[in-house]
């Protein structure tokens, strides 16, 4: 069972309450489990985003990932993976974060991973962030294919069922109603 910040702390009043039971199975790193979500959707949030944060979590999955209030709150991470002792292994944003922010991450977690998820404006944001960040070694930008967010993001319902398998880094859903592979894009891989 995943922890994550109770519904309506540092939530918009207004914000959309998702329920995502998560039945995955990662064959690359023979990773099993069930994962119950609970998300707040921000009014400012497409649902193509909060299947990007969804597919962000499955893609690395672990009993210790936290999906924050980043949204609210700007210093923090949309998933953190912190060790037992506080400090943070994994720092992963979704979107097209600014350039400066991730060296700032890059500053206080072991691994940065940013998930771009908005096709040719994702494709234009990292052409000019690139040449700033290919120099963070433990920095990975892999991009998620718009088409595969869309697809799944107009079957998300308020509590949703996915089963997924990972396999050569390739996700597989399975809503129910379809299944729709998600073959994530690597743009740049750490080298530390």
């Amino acid at each position: 069972m995943s922890r994550f910040p109770a519904v309506g702390a540092n939530v918009a009043l207004k914000s959309t309450v998702f329920k995502f039971q998560l039945q995955i199975a990662d064959l690359d790193r023979h990773y099993y489990a069930d994962h119950a979500l609970t998300l707040a959707r921000h009014p400012s949030e497409t649902d193509v985003r909060l299947v990007a944060r969804v597919l962000a979590f499955v893609r690395l999955a672990d009993e210790r990932f936290d999906l924050t209030s980043a949204l609210c709150e700007p210093d923090e991470p949309d998933l953190c993976l912190r060790a037992l002792d506080g400090r943070i292994e994994r720092w992963i944003d979704v979107g097209q974060p600014d350039a400066r922010r991730i060296i700032k991450a890059a500053g206080r977690a072991e691994r940065v991973i940013v998930h771009p998820y908005a096709g040719s404006a994702s494709v234009l944001w990292w052409a000019g962030v690139k040449r700033e960040l290919t120099r963070l070694r433990t920095l990975e930008v892999t991009a998620f294919p718009e088409t595969a967010l869309k697809t799944l993001a107009a079957q998300v319902t308020r509590t949703t069922q996915w089963q997924i398998t990972l396999q050569d880094g390739v996700m597989m859903v399975s809503t129910g109603a379809d299944c729709v592979s998600v073959e994530p894009d690597t743009w740049c891989a750490p080298r530390g």
